[in-house]
């Protein structure tokens, strides 16, 4: 289950209320667009620099009355001025059991390629907090899935995915819907 979908069906006392990305193709822009949510582009080519991403990004989640943000396939290091402005308030799922395979790229493929190579018999989703150093906030929950003998990263990838979109929502609920 998507974020939307989670806040209509009353699973997050919350509301989507910007997708921002800095890639116009990719799959949840499509998704916002089919759902009718607000979209916002920060291309690379339009902001030279990291610091007018960064300005840009903060002044589109502050326009529109964002409290908190989910960096949910964001890819790009969230720079210090929307860290500043969205203290504690940034949130990312990752996938592993962090602190293992984070970092500078460290997403996708490439963490599940790496769990592959290690030998590892565990790996999992993390929803953290974000901070200036990628993956290195503080975890706020975990989700453990085994890696089974000759798997491949496709098939960890699937896995993995399954258990962040369930884990994602849960976190959010214990933050958003604290007595509930």
């Amino acid at each position: 289950m998507n974020l939307h979908q989670a806040c209509k069906s009353n699973l997050l006392s919350a509301e989507v209320v910007l997708v921002v990305t800095n890639r116009p193709d990719c799959g949840a822009m499509q998704i916002a667009l089919d759902q009718g949510l607000t979209r916002s582009t920060l291309p690379p080519l339009k902001h030279s620099s990291a610091d007018s991403i960064d300005l840009a990004l903060r002044e589109q989640l502050q326009h529109h009355g964002v409290d908190w943000v989910i960096t949910a396939g964001y890819l790009k290091k969230i720079g210090p001025q929307t860290l500043d402005a969205f203290e504690n308030r940034i949130i990312n799922i990752h996938p592993s059991l962090l602190p293992k395979y984070g970092g500078r790229g460290m997403y996708g493929r490439h963490v599940h390629e790496a769990v592959i190579a290690a030998g590892e018999q565990v790996s999992g989703a993390s929803v953290h907090y974000v901070n200036h150093c990628f993956d290195s906030g503080a975890v706020i929950a975990q989700s453990s899935v085994a890696v089974d003998d000759n798997m491949t990263a496709e098939a960890l990838a699937e896995r993995v995915l399954r258990a962040e979109h369930t884990l994602l929502i849960s976190a959010l609920q214990g933050i958003l819907n604290p007595n509930e």
